[in-house]
């Protein structure tokens, strides 16, 4: 699990929703999920939790990636520190962070994936990127 800088905004995978203790120890209230085929951790009812399943290959519903680009952002907007989370943590995970962020501080995605990247490893899918610069304006 790795913090955005200077961002109450993580970025995590499936193992990091098994360790509850380290996720509540960081000060996170907010999950949002996009793996498309992990199974739901189990976690304590006072974090919330948002799962929209998302797909590498780019056949995502265009509504589906707004809801998730925009309940990050949301978060953000009302600084609920929140972790983003997918199967591997690199690519899924690392998009819907940054289309967030993009929203919440009105900068191209472009821009804002490079930030989200810059905190760790990153595998971003051609194709879910380029659904998301479109759905973003770029």
């Amino acid at each position: 699990m790795r913090q955005v800088e200077g961002r109450p905004l993580w970025l995590g995978n499936r193992t990091d929703l098994q360790d509850v203790r380290g996720v509540m120890t960081k000060g996170i209230h907010a999950i949002v999920e996009v793996a498309d085929c992990e199974s739901f951790a189990s976690l304590p009812r006072e974090l919330v939790r948002c799962r929209f399943p998302l797909a590498d290959g780019g056949e995502n519903p265009t509504w589906l990636l707004h809801l998730a680009a925009d309940t990050v952002a949301a978060l953000l907007r009302a600084g609920v520190p929140v972790l983003v989370c997918c199967s591997a943590g690199l690519s899924r995970s690392v998009c819907v962070a940054a289309a967030g962020l993009a929203l919440r501080e009105t900068r191209p995605f472009s821009e804002a994936i490079t930030i989200v990247a810059a905190e760790g490893p990153a595998d971003v899918s051609p194709a879910l990127y380029v659904q998301f610069r479109r759905l973003l304006g770029e």
